[in-house]
């Protein structure tokens, strides 16, 4: 009996001492928690001494009370407030909306982190070039810069026209004056290049059933932009969210089996880079693929990269050079199926230029002067990626003297900036012209950003202009573009990046004789 009063004694003590450590716990985490809110208030108050405040906002839920309008009204904004805004979210929770080249500028001058924006992404693409910061950001952004030298971009310009090739062939087969889903074709056609460029995958995407890694993107790029436009799954935690919620569950095969086939080319590939001669050969290509780049790659103390690192950064690539490129095309398209005249001389320099010809080459790229003025204000008016975000890391002073203190939001609205009539003459026309050297060389290089700028700006913007150029040329050889105007005009839809709400984009393809 006194064995079992120790026992009782003992359990209640260890009752006791943990019933006081959650509430200890409890307090410390409210306390962390509270001051947190304190200080989102402080900041806030800092930040609206400085910037206007758009008016509309609802003392609990800001500016998104607003909702389907929020998009129209931040245009009208961006025209009121010259160079930047307030907008708020909720207490405490704000962002700087950047419209003005000079603003862009301080933002962009700076290597700051993305911000909580670019979170629900990580899970996917980990600590790849999008998502990483500080000192690993610089080291790998130095290990992966060699990758889009001119000398290992060159032999790509072949493999674009191959893959652009195979779906101008599935155009011929649908018939002239067929009626085609542009984003839908462009998109598989962009992802045959990147499998081909990144991993050295020939993997027939745009002809066979899908495969397992590309049924996986297509799955993972979907369910992430569902769950960006929505609060709800938006804040909620990864753990939460993959664990808890149908579309996490779906989220977290497809990113598992994305990993996969990644990992094993990588593990297949270190072997083969292993053997006697392979430097050389290039495993068969011709060419140096992304993945080959980063297996040599070493820093000045002699490290490479981990096969962790190595997997982000080729799943980033993927990622960031497939949907943004094929949005860019698809909107190219649209706009020179809209502008018939723009067009016509698009064609006429094609086909001057590759004179029946199939096949570009890297010479002929600067060539494509007027195709190159039409791309650039096609991604004027539809920039691929619309948000970009900055999360101030110390206080930002811009020339006018407004700061912004530590910790706040900055958000650049690409399409707002583009759209800036403080910037921009007649900001809605297409107007490729605006972009021949006589006329765009006093514009501030600031005013055009479907690349972003400065030290993070998108290290593949070469090899995205290239791919776009050689597509742009050997359809407009091949085919001319019209509107179908039996469905409604196209609206974009603002996600990962610009696509176009339901029922699509779709232009009618009449082969040219």
């Amino acid at each position: 009996m006194v064995f079992l009063g120790d026992v009782q004694s003992f359990l209640a003590l260890v009752v006791d001492v943990v019933s006081w450590g959650a509430l200890t716990v409890t307090v410390v985490l409210l306390c962390q928690a509270a001051a947190a809110v304190w200080r989102s208030l402080q900041r806030v108050k800092l930040q609206e001494k400085v910037l206007p405040v758009p008016p509309g906002a609802h003392w609990l839920f800001g500016h998104t009370v607003i909702g389907e309008k929020l998009d129209e009204k931040s245009l009208e904004w961006s025209a009121t407030y010259k160079y930047a805004y307030l907008f708020k979210y909720w207490p405490g929770r704000t962002h700087c909306s950047v419209v003005h080249p000079k603003y862009v500028k301080e933002v962009f001058a700076r290597a700051e982190k993305g911000g909580f924006p670019y979170n629900i992404l990580r899970p996917w693409l980990g600590d790849g070039l999008l998502n990483s910061n500080g000192a690993k950001w610089f080291r790998n952004r130095r290990l992966l810069t060699p990758a889009f030298h001119f000398e290992v971009l060159k032999p790509y310009i072949r493999l674009f026209s191959e893959s652009t090739n195979v779906m101008l062939e599935k155009w011929e087969r649908l018939g002239s004056g067929s009626s085609v889903d542009v984003f839908h074709h462009v998109s598989l056609m962009t992802l045959d290049n990147m499998l081909k460029c990144a991993l050295g995958q020939n993997t027939d995407c745009q002809t066979r059933k899908s495969n397992e890694y590309i049924a996986a993107v297509h799955e993972l790029a979907q369910l992430t932009e569902k769950r960006g436009a929505r609060l709800s799954q938006y804040f909620l935690n990864d753990f939460l969210y993959i664990h808890c919620l149908p579309a996490g569950k779906r989220y977290k095969k497809a990113r598992d089996s994305a990993h996969r086939y990644s990992e094993a080319i990588i593990q297949e590939r270190k072997k083969t880079l292993d053997h006697p001669g392979s430097q050389d050969i290039h495993h068969g290509r011709k060419y140096l693929d992304f993945l080959d780049i980063l297996l040599k790659a070493k820093d000045e103390d002699g490290n490479g990269l981990t096969d962790a690192e190595i997997r982000d950064e080729v799943d980033t690539f993927v990622f960031e050079g497939h949907d943004t490129t094929a949005s860019g095309l698809a909107w190219t398209l649209y706009c020179l199926a809209r502008h018939p005249g723009h067009q016509e001389k698009c064609r006429w320099e094609a086909q001057e230029l590759l004179q029946g010809r199939t096949e570009m080459t890297w010479d002929n790229l600067s060539s494509l002067k007027y195709i190159t003025l039409c791309i650039k204000e096609s991604l004027r008016m539809y920039p691929p990626v619309q948000r970009l975000f900055r999360q101030l890391e110390k206080p930002m002073t811009f020339f006018d003297g407004r700061t912004l203190p530590q910790g706040s939001n900055v958000y650049i609205n690409v399409h707002n900036l583009h759209y800036n009539p403080h910037v921009w003459e007649n900001p809605k026309e297409f107007n490729p012209l605006r972009f021949a050297p006589e006329n765009s060389k006093n514009r501030s290089p600031y005013a055009f950003l479907p690349f972003a700028a400065g030290p993070r700006n998108c290290i593949g913007q070469h090899f995205a202009m290239n791919e776009l150029k050689t597509a742009v040329a050997l359809i407009l050889q091949r085919f001319s573009l019209t509107p179908d105007d039996t469905l409604p005009e196209p609206v974009p839809e603002i996600s990962l990046v610009t696509r176009a709400k339901p029922p699509g984009l779709f232009l009618q393809i009449s082969a040219i004789n």
